[in-house]
């Protein structure tokens, strides 16, 4: 959700680049013991028969500790080495897919590392599938090969070599986590996506860039003001905002490779909320006409600036559909603020929300049929999310503590917000039904939080 200002209360850089060198080969790994895979067929090609539904429980991964012994500068190799590994278990563990046997369980199989005899030991726990990997060094370089192999024929599924500086172990483990994850289950993972926010931990609010799981904060801005309400294009190579750096707020766009930053909309005395269109082409947000508040959409270049509502009340929050007919936004029109919707060209607008004495902060799902926002329930904003189809409302989060501002993961599972729980805002995910909530910042107040559509640049 926004902030909320006076009347629905105002609404109210540099990115270095870093260093990528990083070789995913579609060409298996150097000679393993598991068996090749037959003349003119890809390990990607194998078929792995799941009883059950992949997609209703988890499929047993056995995930024993990676092999080799890195040289070089052995220090940082071995350290590169582990977090790889341990951020491979924590992003499938963390996807939701899989039940994972990882080394302390299988200690006590007394494998013997030729995977063949193994086989049986594996399947002997129950495990469905197989992750092998082994890190080591060429050249003060990290070299990861990974694989997955079908507990029930050894043949593989999966085959990759990821060659890069040290400095990229987190990137190779969520490349190969995702991998994994759209080989077992035709899924899209979310490992290489990225969330981003508002928070003043560097005195100023700035806009801050984070991994999904909170790792690897970077700030994105640097003015020195107040910045706010990011929006991810839909490429993930930029970032819409508001900033007050130059007086009122006013729209700007900040380009992540090269960390340059351009204006958007900045005549008026307000805008604010950018949402891009599905095209990224398009730009919707809210813009304070003759002392009203109301959504207007432009180019990205600031161009072709036109209105989409025109009533007494506050309009404001506009949040553009995964499919770009529709635009939900925050009315305060029926009285107290609540979610609408719009065709994109602005007709068409109805009510979406009832429930609850104050909704805004729509965020729709990547598939389009959800849109979550903040809904105060007994004096306090918890997470609701809607039904677009059948209105369907269910209420995700409980308790003291404001908790506003949700955004979906890219593969709808997931939703992040901002809670105040623990007495400063910070960025919390929990799952769809609102299971596992945890925090993911603990520095500074942040909030405000955008999920990406997919991998932004590095």
């Amino acid at each position: 959700m926004r902030p909320r200002s006076a009347a629905l209360p105002l609404l109210l850089v540099i990115l270095f680049p870093l260093a990528l060198v990083l070789a995913a080969a579609q060409q298996p790994p150097a000679p393993a013991p598991a068996p090749a895979a037959t003349p003119g067929q890809q390990p990607g090609q194998v078929t792995l028969v799941l009883p059950g539904n992949g997609q209703q429980r988890r499929i047993k991964l056995a995930f024993p500790a990676f092999s080799g012994q890195p040289g070089g500068n052995a220090a940082n190799a071995a350290a590169a080495g582990r977090e790889l590994e341990e951020t491979v278990r924590r992003d499938l563990d963390a996807s939701g897919y899989f039940e994972i046997q990882g080394p302390d369980v299988l200690s006590g199989l007394h494998l013997t590392g030729d995977v063949q005899k193994d086989l049986s030991l594996y399947k002997s726990t129950g495990n469905e599938v197989i992750l092998l990997g082994e890190v080591k060094n060429e050249e003060d370089r990290l070299v990861f090969d990974g694989r997955v192999l079908d507990a029930a024929s050894g043949q593989p599924a999966l085959a990759k070599r990821y060659r890069g500086p040290y400095s990229v172990s987190r990137r190779m483990a969520h490349t190969f986590a995702d991998e994994v994850i759209r080989t077992l289950t035709g899924k899209t993972g979310i490992s290489l996506s990225a969330i981003a926010y508002t928070s003043d931990r560097s005195g100023a609010k700035e806009i801050w860039v984070m991994d999904y799981d909170g790792a690897n904060p970077r700030k994105i801005t640097g003015h020195h003001s107040t910045s706010m309400s990011p929006a991810w294009s839909p490429d993930g190579a930029s970032l819409a905002y508001t900033s007050f750096f130059n007086g009122p707020p006013s729209l700007y766009l900040a380009d992540l490779a090269s960390g340059r930053k351009r204006p958007i909309v900045t005549s008026g005395t307000l805008n604010t909320s950018p949402s891009f269109s599905p095209d990224g082409k398009h730009v919707a947000f809210a813009r304070s006409l003759d002392g009203n508040v109301e959504i207007f959409i432009a180019d990205v270049d600031g161009g072709n600036l036109r209105r989409l509502t025109n009533s007494p009340a506050i309009d404001t929050n506009p949040a553009w559909s995964p499919k770009g007919a529709n635009i939900a936004f925050t009315s305060s029109r029926a009285g107290n603020p609540h979610v609408y919707l719009m065709d994109a060209d602005g007709a068409n607008q109805r009510r979406l929300t009832f429930d609850g004495t104050y909704n805004d902060g729509a965020a729709w799902s990547p598939e389009g049929d959800l849109i979550a926002y903040a809904s105060r329930r007994d004096g306090q904003f918890q997470i609701a999310i809607t039904n677009v189809g059948t209105l369907e409302t269910q209420v995700l989060t409980s308790g003291p503590g404001e908790n506003e501002s949700p955004t979906f993961a890219p593969d709808g599972r997931k939703i992040a917000f901002t809670s105040r729980r623990s007495g400063r805002k910070q960025i919390w995910v929990m799952q769809l039904d609102g299971s596992n909530q945890h925090p993911i910042t603990t520095e500074g107040s942040n909030d405000m939080a955008d999920w990406s559509h997919g991998a932004p640049p590095q």
